[in-house]
């Protein structure tokens, strides 16, 4: 039996996890989050509150608990937001990942921390696991601190990059590109999509499978873990389209100088996979099944 410990558990990748954690024969569960229990189900884990920025409840938890793994999912996404909450982001993002390396240490547990690609300046992407990390927001720029940590503390661990997560969860807080698209176009708006940023796009769904193939082999390093097509948002908007049957002529494109955002983006990300799937197995869903995988989850 395995016993693992979920932070960000009421989150879109949490709510996964704990959906494909609870079908494993040989995993323990305890999901944890700020607050109370948000989850949609509540069979076959422990639920505990846990607030990341809190140095002594993370030390009391996890000591209390002895996980054998511990799957870091919880942050501060909101790219705009970082760049103007400084000290929030640096909080959840950094100070947190101090206090879960601590507590990991303590109860000798195997650390997966869930990174991404905005730590990367965006001049060359696709990139694999061995490229320089030169983040250009503070969003990115907190990741990257975070990962620094993992990286130079004296712990098992493994940090899973992604890059822009789409998926249909429980009491959602935020779109995503495919349900904005889709809701646009069926209420006949005019929508405008970049075509000068690339991506690529990662089914929540095969984030959490990715990252309980690091937790059960606990395989040790970096690995880059999304969508296996590197894409623009516009490409991503009408393959909507067209998987939803609507109307592409309400689709324009644009340059990201279109739109006034507080952070900066990099232009072209997107993942290498070869090591994921020779090292873990992984096999993520092209962007077409992703859609079908969401649209089902509509009905």
């Amino acid at each position: 039996m395995k016993k693992i410990l979920l932070t960000g558990a009421n989150g879109l990748l949490g709510q996964k996890l704990v959906d494909l954690l609870t079908k494993q024969p040989n995993v323990e569960l305890i999901a944890t989050a700020r607050g109370e229990n948000r989850l949609p189900f509540s069979d076959g884990y422990t639920y505990r509150a846990m607030d990341i920025t809190d140095r002594q409840q993370v030390l009391d938890v996890i000591g209390d608990v002895r996980p054998d793994v511990v799957i870091h999912g919880a942050a501060m996404t909101d790219v705009d937001k970082c760049e103007v909450q400084k000290d929030a982001c640096w909080a959840q993002n950094v100070h947190a990942v101090e206090y879960i390396i601590e507590a990991c240490k303590a109860a000798n547990a195997f650390l997966v921390h869930v990174s991404t690609d905005f730590i990367f300046d965006g001049a060359a992407g696709p990139y694999d696991e061995t490229a320089e990390a030169n983040p250009i927001s503070f969003y990115g720029w907190s990741k990257q601190a975070g990962e620094s940590a993992v990286r130079h503390s004296d712990i098992r661990w493994a940090i899973a990059r992604t890059v822009l997560v789409y998926g249909i969860a429980h009491d959602m807080s935020r779109s995503n590109i495919i349900l904005w698209v889709k809701k646009s176009l069926e209420d006949g708006k005019n929508i405008k999509v970049v075509t000068d940023q690339w991506r690529s796009p990662t089914l929540a769904e095969d984030l959490a499978m990715g990252c309980f193939l690091i937790a059960d082999q606990e395989a040790e390093g970096i690995f880059n873990i999304s969508g296996k097509e590197v894409l623009t948002p516009y490409e991503m908007a009408i393959q909507t389209a067209d998987y939803f049957n609507l109307d592409k002529s309400l689709i324009t494109q644009a340059d990201a100088s279109t739109f006034t955002q507080v952070a900066r983006r990099p232009p072209r990300t997107g993942f290498i996979l070869d090591k994921a799937q020779t090292v873990l197995g992984y096999k993520p869903h092209s962007f077409s099944e992703g859609i079908a995988v969401l649209a089902g989850q509509l009905k």
